[in-house]
């Protein structure tokens, strides 16, 4: 039986470095291929919304900041370890993340299996959306880690021959645009 996993890049692209969850999922999304079992989600700041996907799914993967280690770190933790930092979690994103946890753990005896993927970032502050130059230099261990975690777990994302890369992301980001269809006037 395939297990339901969801890969969540969460954060706030509106300030730098805090958006790089948001753009790691957005990058594997356009890279690899996924397989049939395997949602990927913009989490942006889920809030609350963020514990239905622990209970909803087998298996919850959140690409997110941490307040671990030096700009571009990458790290890699299960919930225990995310909730035993206790007072160290300094980031939003961490609090955010350590507190649906919390209350999920007492509600629900099924909640999903969870594991974090974080990298520290430089600069959360400047309100921009790109990404530092420490966090880009490092992302590729960022993307390296979370395809190693996932494929743990037996799911392999294979990449596509077509890559896209991490600085068109960030460009479809900055400057959105909505795609309307208008519909044809012949008849």
């Amino acid at each position: 039986m395939s297990q339901s996993v969801v890969l969540v890049g969460i954060g706030n692209i509106m300030f730098c470095d805090d958006g790089l969850g948001i753009y790691a999922a957005e990058y594997i999304k356009q890279n690899f291929k996924k397989p049939p079992n395997l949602e990927i989600v913009d989490g942006g700041g889920l809030g609350f919304t963020l514990m239905t996907y622990y209970q909803e799914y087998d298996k919850v993967f959140i690409l997110s900041t941490t307040s671990e280690g030096k700009n571009g770190e990458v790290f890699h933790f299960s919930k225990e370890e995310l909730i035993e930092q206790g007072a160290t979690r300094q980031s939003a994103n961490e609090v955010e993340v350590v507190q649906m946890l919390e209350i999920c753990s007492i509600l629900d005896e099924d909640m999903a299996h969870v594991e974090i993927i974080a990298m520290h970032p430089e600069d959360i502050m400047p309100v921009e959306a790109n990404l530092t130059d420490s966090v880009k230099e490092n992302f590729p261990a960022l993307i390296d880690k979370t395809v190693e975690v996932l494929q743990k777990h037996q799911i392999i994302l294979e990449p596509k021959k077509d890559a896209k890369k991490l600085d068109e992301i960030l460009k479809e980001y900055a400057n959105p645009t909505q795609k309307v269809h208008v519909p044809s006037t012949k008849g």
